[in-house]
């Protein structure tokens, strides 16, 4: 069935039930980035398959609307089909709201699943499309069920245990915290609903989202009582007794409206940009409409969880040096490496590099494997049908990561496959520059990742040049790869920096046409300084891997930038060269050498 079938099938059933439009947002009823196959109604009915995207559909028309990551991506994927790109965040573009009120008109129905919608999505669309001549939003709703016919089952892998050698924390005593900041927030209780936060609440892991070890469930925490709402074919014997002595009673995934019914404290936490709306309308007890807390305490890793960041970036470090000096090989003799090399096969390549590791789980998301104009678009994934041969000359950008049991990496390096345009090298020296900006950074504790931002932009805003995404998120501890409330972005986002958080930093620039640069470490948070100002902080590259000096043009640099270079490299030797062979090591020390 192509995507023209689908909006025929869909505008019958909308005909059907007095509907004007309807909307299709990137989401699951767990509000995660990621989705399981079930949820991906967003792709299904669009052809774009990005994280980030809302599709919505008229009656005559429709359109999708993304972020600068995917609008390469998007332009190419919805060719053919009725879908308009909107470019989210370029002037001109309109809102959803704006647009369905000048297709759909005044006093229009328009649906969106209330399951797969967040409360504060929900609410800040029926107030925009109130203005739009009183449009009314339909929340109960899912035509997917009728037009779908050969949608995936919600996953039903199994759930193992996470060892607290790695987690570092009983569940019991993480509850007995998350209970804490509830009495604080004047909350009796609380709904979990977002499947990372209730993986790191209860030491378990699973499979049922793409490289992330999340399963699909939702936790209901009470003064007295826990229950976890999950498809009991998931639980082995060994977890049911494991939940059990943590005090963790158990019951029917679908059974959470009727868990939130017979809910007995008074009120009860709902944080509205992780609980579905579905969810928030079956609540009977007052809602305190409040953050989770469960948010900010996963994102300050205990000293167990950045042992095991240590020894995950170091085993990542081991593949990367293996698999660099393997692409140098085939730049220098192609017969010697194999052969002629893809996007793909090279991918192919580090993938088995990072599975030789120990501990090695898969990976943290599908790696992004550009060569020259392919680099320039952000979140490019190559297929067999854009897969393209690398040639010895210009940027591989070369983005991936693993999950391992006891950490989760996240590096992008751009590699010079041989001779290089002044532009790019050019490119590449500022955008490193921003990148070694944010890691000679001093703050103090309790700023915002916002006012950090700059830093890494500076250089690039001087020649007139920017990039759209975020500089930087969190990371996960074996979780997934994107970790918040915390990010380096130009946006006001307010979550305050403190020590044991990690965070990357990968400015990058994208010239469509040509080539991207990209440039990204997985930092730590550290303690710096304590004056009579406060208490200051820095970051710690955990990440281990030279970056290609060859691209550089030495004279833009600054001497605290040349130094901070050479002293990473250093770094970078010492910690890995232990670990590697003799020819490895000594691929290394040249990669490492001093710039200057």
């Amino acid at each position: 069935m192509n995507i023209n079938q689908r909006l025929s099938d869909l505008r019958e059933v909308m005909q059907r039930e007095h509907l004007a439009a309807f909307i299709f947002p990137s989401a699951d009823p767990h509000q995660s980035e990621y989705v399981a196959e079930h949820w991906k109604g967003r792709e299904w009915i669009s052809g774009f398959d990005g994280s980030a995207g809302t599709a919505v559909v008229t009656m005559n028309a429709a359109a999708l609307w993304t972020d600068s990551r995917y609008f390469l991506a998007a332009e190419e994927q919805l060719k053919g089909t009725e879908f308009q790109l909107m470019r989210l965040k370029i002037e001109g573009t309109p809102t959803i709201a704006e647009w369905i009120g000048r297709e759909c008109g005044a006093g229009a129905e328009v649906g969106i699943d209330g399951w797969c919608s967040s409360v504060s999505d929900v609410k800040d669309m029926i107030a925009t499309l109130r203005k739009q001549g009183g449009i009314t939003l339909r929340t109960n709703f899912d035509p997917l069920k009728l037009i779908w016919r050969d949608r995936p089952a919600i996953p039903e892998n199994p759930v193992e245990i996470y060892p607290l050698q790695y987690a570092g924390e009983a569940t019991h005593d993480k509850i007995a915290r998350i209970r804490q900041a509830l009495r604080e927030t004047h909350a009796d209780g609380m709904l979990m609903a977002a499947l990372d936060d209730i993986a790191w609440t209860l030491n378990l892991r699973g499979t049922d989202v793409h490289c992330s070890p999340v399963f699909v469930s939702y936790l209901l925490i009470s003064t007295t009582d826990v229950t976890l709402y999950i498809n009991k074919v998931k639980l082995s014997p060994e977890v049911v007794e494991y939940l059990k002595s943590e005090g963790v009673a158990v019951a029917p995934y679908d059974e959470i409206s009727k868990g939130l019914k017979d809910y007995f404290e008074y009120n009860i936490l709902l944080d509205p940009n992780e609980v579905n709306y579905a969810l928030y309308k079956s609540a009977v007890r007052e809602i305190v409409e409040e953050e989770s807390p469960v948010k900010r305490m996963k994102t300050v890793k205990n000293e167990r969880e950045i042992s095991g960041f240590r020894s995950a970036m170091l085993k990542d470090g081991i593949a990367m040096v293996k698999f660099l000096k393997w692409i140098d090989e085939w730049k220098e003799n192609s017969s010697m490496a194999g052969g002629q090399q893809t996007e793909i096969s090279i991918s192919e390549r580090l993938e088995a590099l990072r599975a030789e590791q120990p501990l090695y789980k898969g990976l943290s998301f599908d790696t992004i494997a550009g060569y020259q104009a392919h680099g320039a678009i952000v979140h490019y994934e190559a297929t067999p049908e854009t897969d393209i041969p690398l040639k010895p000359e210009g940027f591989l950008l070369l983005d991936s990561g693993a999950q391992y049991l006891d950490g989760t990496t996240d590096i992008t390096r751009t590699i010079a496959l041989g001779p290089l345009t002044e532009e790019q090298k050019r490119v590449y020296t500022l955008v490193l520059k921003g990148h070694i900006q944010i890691e000679l950074c001093k703050f103090p504790s309790g700023a915002s990742g916002t006012q950090l931002d700059i830093l890494a932009r500076e250089a690039l805003w001087r020649e007139g040049l920017n990039y759209l995404h975020g500089t930087g998120h969190g990371v996960g501890t074996f979780l997934n790869v994107h970790e918040g409330p915390h990010q380096l972005r130009m946006e006001w986002k307010p979550a305050p920096l403190v020590a044991g958080m990690t965070l990357t930093d990968e400015p990058g620039i994208y010239l469509a046409g040509k080539f991207g640069v990209r440039i990204e470490n997985t930092l730590l948070i550290t303690p710096y300084k304590e004056t009579e100002f406060g208490r200051f902080l820095q970051f710690e590259p955990l990440t281990l891997c030279p970056i290609d000096k060859s691209p550089i043009i030495a004279d833009m640099l600054l001497p605290e930038e040349l130094s901070w270079l050479n002293a990473y490299h250093q770094h970078v030797f010492v910690t890995l060269s232990p670990h590697l062979s003799p020819t490895e090591s000594d691929w290394l020390r040249i990669a490492c050498a001093p710039l200057r």
